[in-house]
């Protein structure tokens, strides 16, 4: 089997995975039989990291140097963005009720994922164009 399809299989199982966390539907946890949490934060954040992972699965199986350089920048990207995205999503829709020391580690989490990812677009953007 072709190593970009194995990569391409691997990013759809962390999709779809990926998907279901982000949804986590109440009524799926109680049919699968699994345990219960007292909110999908937790669940909402692993989603997004593995939507995440998909992305860069997706993105690294459309390069044909995939097996010498693993997810890369791009996935750290990817990954990054999509688990500050949802973090910072939950802490302004969701409702939590949280202490300060809670609500100042979390957007600092947020900034650091999404100032990183900025870094590393403007990186890329920027090795691209020299080698261009």
């Amino acid at each position: 089997m072709r190593h970009s399809t194995l990569l391409k299989i691997d990013g759809l199982i962390n999709l779809i995975l990926g998907l279901a966390l982000l949804a986590f539907p109440v009524s799926l946890v109680s049919y699968l039989g699994i345990p219960e949490s007292p909110s999908s934060f937790y669940p909402n954040i692993l989603g997004a990291v593995l939507v995440g992972i998909a992305i860069a699965l997706f993105v690294e199986s459309r390069d044909e140097c995939a097996s010498a350089r693993g997810l890369g920048l791009t996935g750290a990207v990817a990954i990054n963005l999509c688990g500050g995205l949802v973090l910072g999503a939950w802490l302004i829709f969701g409702g939590l009720e949280l202490p300060t020391r809670g609500l100042i580690f979390l957007w600092t989490l947020v900034f650091m994922l999404v100032g990183l990812s900025s870094l590393e677009l403007a990186a890329s953007s920027y090795k691209s164009r020299r080698t261009s």
